[in-house]
């Protein structure tokens, strides 16, 4: 093959022929979304473990931690997953990172190569393991889609051979490690019957996700509601995990107070439980990131007199317990007799454990965590500063190295986690008397304005 191999080449070959529907973006938007929930949590949640390799763009679409670990994957993507305006953003969440270094090709266990503009910015998954495989993709024009899925031996053996030859023309390197993970899985157990299951699946979870999709019946192609049924989207979501997570901690808790058991099964419930706990506090504040976004709730709402410095000492053990786990420490320098400051208590509390939590994310053992609060004119400062364990310079972690999705979420591909993106961070903290600034030199620096009598 001497023309150039496009994944749109792909996903127009795999298109001809068909007799299908065709959806505006924002439906195959859902659509998409929707059948990764299933394709993950339903299928391949038993076949990752097996290993295998996935090949996507312009996103890893990915999501689960095992499948990032166990599997191979190639990217095709943007550099720095930049944000492409009107028609162009397809179906790549904004980012507002920095470019991604030429010399951090691999995240986790996959290639990041640079997609062409030629190859489109539509979705494209193909996942192969010995006893599941499968090719998702939107093909098609703008607001002329539709939501295609294969798993026929004849359609994913031309996939294969598709991407093969790009890879061949980009990068000779990869296209000998794809073949190589191909040989590695021997024979595959094809499992034609996957259609049967999939379609039924899909439309279920689109149905159930009818109610609160309903308002963008209303009005179409209006950001607006776009961000209003995401949140509202994220609150339920948010509950349905945090719901369970709280069943677990009280199984858990019954268990130690009822029953003899050695030592290293006690640390191991004690352990599960503080993951919990570290997860409901994480969707909690999700929670209240979304609630702001879908109510429109005022900033600076039924906030009261509060002492920050003793919080953070209050706070500062389970941190330190939390952080050490993970080979970090973290000091605390704050000085005697500051003013209170206007905050929501409660509320802020969930904040300060989600930025501790934000900014800690994928350091490396040996980093240590600064938390400085001064005075500064009418506020207080809150300063977060990381000390790197492989340059020893006081910096702040890059927590915005991913592409924001929705009005809420960060997903950080060197993490593999979902995080608070910078507006929705900024918007929380608003709401609870903060103002929040973020520089490469100072870190992230948050100012609370302080309490006096005209306040209360």
């Amino acid at each position: 093959m001497n023309s150039l191999i496009t994944i749109k080449n792909i996903q127009d070959l795999l298109l001809q022929g068909l007799n299908t529907s065709y959806v505006d973006d924002e439906t195959s938007r859902r659509m998409w979304w929707a059948s990764l929930e299933v394709v993950q949590k339903e299928f391949l949640s038993h076949s990752s473990q097996e290993g295998g390799f996935w090949v996507a763009s312009p996103l890893p679409a990915l999501t689960d931690k095992k499948c990032l670990t166990k599997m191979k994957g190639w990217l095709w993507s943007p550099e720095g997953f930049p944000y492409f305006q009107m028609g162009n953003a397809g179906f790549l969440p904004v980012d507002h990172s920095i470019k991604i270094k030429e010399d951090s090709n691999f995240v986790r266990n996959y290639k990041v190569l640079n997609l062409n503009t030629k190859d489109g910015y539509e979705p494209f998954l193909l996942i192969i393991t010995t006893n599941f495989q499968c090719l998702l993709t939107i093909a098609g024009e703008k607001d002329k889609r539709t939501l295609l899925m294969r798993c026929d031996e004849n359609s994913l053996k031309t996939a294969i051979e598709l991407i093969d030859a790009k890879l061949n023309q980009e990068n000779y390197e990869e296209a000998i490690n794809f073949r190589n993970a191909i040989k590695n899985l021997g024979d595959l157990n094809i499992n034609n019957q996957f259609e049967n299951s999939f379609w039924p699946s899909l439309s279920t979870k689109l149905a159930n996700l009818i109610p609160k999709l309903s308002v963008q019946n209303a009005v179409k192609n209006d950001d607006k509601n776009d961000q209003l049924t995401e949140a509202k989207l994220l609150q339920a979501i948010s509950h349905e995990v945090r719901t369970p997570l709280a069943t677990i901690r009280t199984l858990i808790s019954s268990t130690l107070r009822k029953y003899k058991m050695d030592e290293s099964m006690r640390n191991r419930l004690i352990q599960i439980d503080n993951e919990c706990n570290e997860q409901i506090d994480r969707f909690g504040l999700i929670f209240n990131a979304a609630e702001l976004v879908s109510n429109d709730i005022s900033p600076l709402n039924q906030l009261a007199r509060i002492n920050l410095g003793e919080i953070l000492y209050k706070l500062s053990p389970v941190w330190s317990k939390q952080l050490k786990r993970r080979g970090i420490s973290i000091k605390i320098d704050i000085p005697k007799q500051l003013p209170e400051i206007l905050s929501d208590s409660e509320k802020l509390d969930l904040m300060l454990r989600g930025l501790i939590d934000k900014n800690t994310r994928g350091l490396r053992e040996g980093s240590s965590l600064i938390l400085e609060l001064r005075p500064a004119g009418q506020k207080l400062k809150l300063q977060l500063k990381v000390k790197k364990f492989d340059t020893g310079k006081n910096d702040i972690s890059n927590t915005e190295n991913g592409s924001d999705i929705g009005p809420v979420l960060n997903w950080n591909p060197q993490t593999g986690s979902l995080q608070l993106s910078q507006v929705a961070t900024q918007k929380l903290l608003a709401s609870l008397g903060g103002h929040v600034t973020q520089r490469r030199d100072t870190g992230l620096t948050v100012f609370f304005p302080i309490a006096d009598i005209d306040n209360i």
